[in-house]
């Protein structure tokens, strides 16, 4: 894998696998980083990532649905490998527009996917990263594990699995050499700060209410974002080629459970004025259509088959979570303010 496309590469897990790539890993080659650059995507997350690695990382904005342009991307960087992380991803954004999901997840895709078939033999790996959401819902007992059917409830969730079924269809029929991973809930740095973990931080540290939906016992399982990297890289490397292996963190919590840990951690760190617990700030508002109740993820076959399992437990991951928002204010405010966009515009244009 001397040249490997990375997509998505500006969002929050794809800025983190870059990062452990160039900074922590054995990987001695190139990342080609494309990212159209929605609201969640933002290439200052790697601006020091290019400077102190000006020979192993390019960053192209390009949009995944535009075949043209995404095979001058293959050919002009020669790929050999891609990891495949854009997509769309918030679950409430897919209730209320469920197209923008369509296109990204199910087309964007179905157009790497071509992409890679036509430069066949010289694509090694072709790997996809997915998520828990497209087995459903469990029960209180049980546990995901990589034979579960398929059963989505959200748009997000049903096109994440149509994309799923396109990359193994590809290896069985085409012979693409593939791999899957179906990950947990996903926290750590540079996370958009709509996502529940950063929301309750901030909302925490500035006094705001903490909206929890419905009565906050809905379970998932909880895997900071590194653990994730180095299981990503793990599976790229030594993975059997068409199989899917799950990524769990063995964290799992009830909504209610979180939100009070970021409170109770928030109030160490930076104690409250007014003395009162930021407990009091928990909210609870209508619950969304089609929650899911819970998730939890077995990874037993990648311990297994790779020797992989998450370093940190959600308590020590929450902590650095809550440090480094903590220390990195000035990236806070330039997300939500729209700021970065302008810097966007002024290094990469409008188009």
């Amino acid at each position: 894998m001397k040249n490997l496309l990375v997509t998505g590469g500006c969002g929050f897990i794809g800025t983190n696998f870059i990062r452990y790539l160039l900074e922590e890993s054995d990987f001695s080659g190139r990342i080609i980083n494309v990212d159209k650059i929605t609201y969640a995507g933002n290439p200052e997350n790697l601006s020091d990532i290019a400077e102190r690695f000006p020979e192993r990382y390019r960053f192209v904005k390009a949009d995944i649905c535009d075949r043209e342009k995404m095979a001058r991307v293959f050919d002009e960087y020669e790929i050999d490998a891609i990891c495949h992380f854009a997509a769309e991803s918030h679950v409430d954004r897919s209730i209320v527009g469920p197209d923008a999901f369509i296109q990204t997840n199910v087309i964007g895709t179905f157009n790497l996917l071509e992409l890679a078939r036509e430069r066949q033999p010289r694509i090694e790996l072709f790997h996809h990263i997915s998520t828990d959401e497209v087995f459903g819902s469990l029960g209180a007992d049980g546990l995901f594990t990589e034979e579960t059917p398929y059963r989505p409830n959200s748009p997000y969730a049903a096109s994440k699995a149509a994309s799923d079924h396109f990359v193994r269809a590809y290896h069985k029929t085409y012979g693409l050499p593939v791999t899957i991973s179906n990950c947990s809930n996903n926290y750590g740095p540079y996370q958009f700060p709509e996502k529940l973990i950063p929301l309750m931080i901030l909302n925490a540290l500035e006094g705001k209410p903490l909206p929890v939906y419905g009565d906050g016992l809905n379970v998932r399982d909880w895997l900071y974002v590194r653990d994730h990297c180095v299981a990503i890289w793990e599976i790229m490397k030594r993975g059997r080629r068409g199989e899917t292996y799950n990524i769990g963190g063995n964290g799992e919590k009830t909504n209610l459970e979180v939100v009070r840990m970021i409170c109770d951690f928030v109030d160490e760190m930076v104690p409250p004025e007014s003395g009162k617990s930021r407990r009091e700030l928990i909210t609870f508002v209508k619950d969304r259509p089609g929650h899911d109740r819970r998730y939890a993820i077995d990874f037993r076959k990648i311990q297994r088959e790779l020797g992989w399992q998450p370093e940190e437990s959600f308590e020590t991951g929450l902590r650095k979570t809550i440090r480094w928002y903590l220390e990195h204010r000035e990236w806070v405010d330039r997300v939500r303010s729209g700021e970065y966009l302008e810097w966007i515009r002024t290094h990469y244009g409008d188009e």
